[in-house]
């Protein structure tokens, strides 16, 4: 048996103008994070879920972003995300948070739901 390591701090990736989008979506609110977490959905298997979160779940990896946001990634989402870089881009008037993730091996073609390759889950 095996043990794998990983620093949190490699877990994803957050680009400056996701973190800037984080921070505004806290509102100022200092003691909140933002939580990532996937869910089944869509016609491909999952899809990611950004919630506010007051405090950790349990299992949930904590990282501190550069800007000082709390990124919590729900332990259910680890090995999905694991290399992620997460990305907020303006196309036209929409701006949207892009997640461009090496584990996906399929895609929903509306870009609603993923599924990740047999060792991501």
């Amino acid at each position: 048996m095996s043990v794998e390591t990983f620093a949190p701090e490699q877990l994803v990736t957050v680009s400056a103008a996701a973190q800037a989008h984080f921070n505004k979506q806290l509102g100022g609110q200092t003691d909140a994070a933002i939580r990532l977490s996937v869910k089944e959905s869509g016609c491909t298997g999952y899809k990611y879920v950004i919630d506010i979160a007051d405090q950790p779940s349990q299992g949930d990896v904590a990282l501190t972003l550069d800007n000082g946001v709390r990124l919590l990634v729900a332990d259910n989402a680890v090995a999905m995300v694991r290399g992620t870089l997460i990305d907020y881009t303006q196309e036209g008037l929409n701006r949207s948070l892009k997640f461009i993730n090496p584990n996906v091996a399929d895609e929903c073609g509306c870009g609603e739901s993923f599924n990740v390759m047999a060792g991501g889950n």
